[in-house]
């Protein structure tokens, strides 16, 4: 398959699949967006393995396959694509090796006991998207990179409460449940209790701080990848506020924003 063929498979799956993503790199210019592109379509992969129906034990080995194919010779269009972003860009392996490393803790852990242990997760699978992407982006803050990266996670895991209670996991911190006197059967009921809205609004202003910190990060970049991160940062931003409007109700529907809405906050980001 040739590269151009690769990236075309890509950018569209970035399109189909990437709610938010694929409104910030839409102001990339074409090369760096053909790139962030394929970081995001082989984080899908993984994600979609460890989120799938196989057994945990087929699972871990393609998860596993996922990982010797960076350094195999490429033939899958994700893959090709990947190779040469890696290549233009110096993008290190390290965080797309735990990118795998966090689809396998989600084939064998689905609770976390404080948010020490939570953080170490949010590293693997969201850190490092920042990390892989960073010098795509033209710039060496891999701290704020982490940061932003995490802190993207925590609105997901505040968003997808009920969905990933029916896939069996927990993601809110265990001592934490504990210490609002959240039990798990009120996640199961969906129960909008006052120890809920209370435990919420904890982790909301939590989130909140990390993407303030990690939108530091905008002062190394160049315009256009500023006005990326910071689309689609404030694409994450407003669903938190949304969430928050209403009234921390994450059992049900997920809280999407509409396609003006999204659009809106991309030319919010382009007026001077």
């Amino acid at each position: 398959m040739s590269v151009d063929a690769a990236y075309a498979e890509v950018l569209e799956i970035t399109r189909r699949e990437a709610k938010n993503f694929s409104y910030g790199i839409m102001v990339l210019p074409r090369e760096k967006r053909q790139a962030i592109a394929a970081v995001y379509a082989f984080a899908r992969a993984v994600d979609d393995t460890a989120d799938g129906d196989l057994p945990p034990e087929e699972k871990r080995a393609m998860l596993e396959e996922l990982r010797a194919a960076l350094d195999g010779a490429p033939t899958d269009p994700v893959f090709v694509a990947l190779r040469d972003a890696r290549e233009r860009f110096g993008i290190p392996r390290e965080p797309l090796a735990a990118l795998v490393d966090g689809g396998l803790q989600d084939t064998e852990q689905a609770r976390y006991g404080d948010f020490d242990e939570l953080r170490g997760y949010c590293e693997k699978v969201a850190g490092a998207v920042g990390l892989a992407c960073v010098p795509v982006y033209g710039s060496d803050d891999t701290e704020h990179a982490m940061t932003l990266g995490i802190a993207l996670q925590l609105i997901n895991i505040i968003r997808d409460v009920g969905e990933d209670w029916r896939l069996g996991r927990v993601y809110l911190p265990q001592d934490e449940l504990a210490a609002f006197g959240v039990g798990e059967e009120d996640i199961e009921e969906g129960r909008l209790t006052a120890e809920w809205l209370a435990l919420m609004t904890f982790h909301t202003a939590r989130a909140r701080a990390y993407l303030a910190e990690g939108l530091h990060l905008l002062g190394s970049l160049d315009r256009r990848s500023a006005l990326c991160v910071g689309t689609f940062a404030g694409l994450y931003r407003e669903t938190l506020d949304r969430i928050e409007t209403g009234g921390f109700d994450v059992f049900g529907e997920k809280v999407r924003l509409s396609t003006p809405r999204k659009l809106a906050v991309v030319a919010k980001g382009l007026l001077p």
